[in-house]
């Protein structure tokens, strides 16, 4: 018989043993571990700090998830594994297999199931300690029943019992609270040091089951020769604003009955000031069982002399008199707020400048050439002769547009006479008897801009054509010089199909100036949306005002080279 106590003994230390050296040690892990008693239900939670996921329940060492049927007696109810009730053997481990959207995560959680001790309603290794203090209130907290209630989320009713034995609640000083896991002490003494079970049942699928939870009581003398603590004031400073109302409470824990602080201001009683001040004393008990004394300090109305003084708070008991002092001082200023408006603002001025940039571009930029012309931009000879190169279909018939009057009059007109610019236009500026590719050529070469004048597809004209004209031109402004092109339309063009492939890439790249005026008098002023527009995409020139400019005659021989204004 002993040596079969002795083995049962060696394989019990080897059985824990293998606990603390598994691999599925919950050693530091408080919710890993549970404790329950053969009979009874009990609820496992798995230990995740996650908040969306799915998990399974597993018996260690098998593939077969838990059941999850309710009327099995172990099964799996949302998240949590439940045994109703646990048997001896279901002691072991359990993994939870925690499934996220990208991952998954296993844990492994231990369940102890213990008998009672012999002639005892509870087994010692599933005791919880509490502990309370003599000569104040103390209160005992049944644990862990946050699970067994029923379907409308109610408890059911606990009894206490101490050292398994009724009658406990016969004695005034315990007094259970209602609805609550409690039980109150009043006037707590040594003898009340002990063991207390509370009991509840559970129902599940129409049967009761018991709930137990036995707590170890410790109760530990008041240190009734302590000096008060004060939990609040400390000495110190507070911000208040001018003229706001301001509580002031004044705290003091201690296991002596009948203490009550007090305050003044600077060596005088509250009373002395009217009403100006008011303080209003109360009591309660702390969750350690220690009483705490306190007295509220009420201030209607800051005034500017409340921060010169100094608010004391006293307490006396029997071996002497502790104070503290509170003393008001004004807030510092919140700069976040100008800091946050001053953000905003800044974010608005910022939009509105783009937005008006936006809408107002052309014209800010125009105004800022006439007005910082002089100071911004260097004179600098750039070997170029005329500002902008002139392209337009030449009249062949008559026709309802009127190309040649738009490009020998109104453009003269408006950019030569009214801005200064110097165009070169063929069969106005070039030379009888000179060859049309190499004037051109060489005018082109010493162009600024070239500025091509569109039609709508017609027999009329003959620009859209694949002529030698349009092809140097086109060549000298993409290819060899970068010269910047202006397209101009003198009608809307709806389709640009039948115009030659570099007319489209132009038009894809740069866009066009739509001519909507025409040809009146009141067309003719530089400041209208649509020479605003052209003059926007011209060259800057130099900040002549417009009476003052006059028409040059044109030669193509020996013209002297004009200086661009950068």
């Amino acid at each position: 018989m002993k040596t079969k106590q002795n083995m049962k003994s060696l394989l019990w230390f080897i059985c824990y043993l293998m606990l603390f050296v598994s691999p599925y040690s919950t050693e530091g892990c408080k919710t890993c571990r549970h404790f329950v008693l053969k009979g009874e239900p009990v609820a496992i939670s798995c230990p995740t700090f996650y908040t969306d996921y799915n998990l399974t329940w597993y018996r260690n060492g098998s593939d077969i998830p838990v059941s999850t049927e309710r009327h099995s007696r172990v099964h799996q109810r949302e998240n949590f594994l439940w045994f109703i009730p646990a048997n001896l053997e279901d002691s072991g481990f359990y993994a939870c297999n925690i499934r996220k959207a990208n991952s998954s995560d296993k844990k492994y959680v231990q369940l102890s199931v213990f008998k009672n001790d012999n002639d005892l309603c509870f087994n010692e290794t599933t005791r919880f300690d509490q502990k309370v203090f003599t000569l104040t209130a103390g209160k005992i907290t049944c644990p862990l029943l946050e699970y067994f209630k029923d379907e409308n989320n109610t408890a059911s009713e606990i009894q206490w019992y101490k050292e398994c034995k009724p009658g406990l609640l016969e004695d005034t000083r315990f007094q259970p609270l209602k609805g609550e896991p409690y039980l109150t002490i009043k006037n707590v003494t040594l003898q009340d040091k002990g063991n207390y079970t509370c009991l509840t049942t559970y129902m599940h699928m129409g049967k009761f089951y018991n709930v137990s939870r036995t707590i170890n009581l410790d109760v530990e003398e008041t240190p009734v020769k302590k000096k008060p603590e004060f939990i609040y004031p400390n000495n110190n400073t507070i911000k208040v604003d001018f003229g706001s109302h301001v509580v002031i409470d004044c705290n003091v824990s201690s296991g002596i009955d009948g203490l009550t602080p007090y305050w003044q201001v600077n060596n005088s009683d509250v009373d002395s000031f009217d009403n100006t001040y008011k303080e209003e004393f109360y009591e309660k008990q702390s969750s350690h069982g220690l009483l705490i004394a306190g007295a509220k300090f009420n201030i209607s109305k800051v005034t500017s002399k409340d921060y010169l003084y100094k608010f004391f708070c006293h307490v006396f008991y029997p071996h002497g008199h502790a104070t503290v002092y509170i003393k008001l001082e004004h807030p510092v200023p919140n700069i976040h707020g100008y800091l946050i408006g001053g953000g905003v603002s800044l974010v608005f001025v910022i939009v509105l400048a783009v937005l008006i940039y936006k809408l107002f571009k052309i014209d800010i930029v125009l105004w800022y050439r006439k007005s910082c012309h002089i100071f911004l931009f260097k004179k600098v000879s750039d070997g170029k002769l005329y500002d902008a190169y002139v392209l337009y279909p030449k009249n062949q018939v008559s026709c309802i547009y009127s190309p040649d009057i738009f490009a020998l009059k109104m453009l003269p007109e408006v950019l030569e006479r009214q801005c200064g610019y110097n165009l070169f236009i063929l069969g106005r500026d070039d030379l009888p008897g000179e060859a049309v590719i190499n004037v051109v050529d060489e005018t082109i070469h010493r162009s600024r801009r070239i500025i091509i004048v569109l039609i709508p597809e017609s027999s009329c004209y003959n620009v859209l054509e694949d002529t030698s004209e349009q092809q140097l031109a086109v060549y000298n402004a993409l290819i060899r010089d970068g010269i910047k092109v202006i397209l101009i339309e003198l009608s809307k063009i709806k389709d640009y199909a039948s115009m030659p492939e570099s007319i489209r890439y132009v038009k894809e790249k740069h866009g066009a100036i739509r001519w909507k005026g025409d040809f009146s008098e009141r067309s003719h002023s530089a400041n209208t949306k649509f020479w605003k527009n052209v003059r926007y995409q011209m060259p800057s020139r130099a900040n002549i005002a417009f009476s003052e400019q006059h028409l040059l005659p044109k030669t193509s021989s020996s013209p002297q080279t004009p200086v661009l204004e950068r």
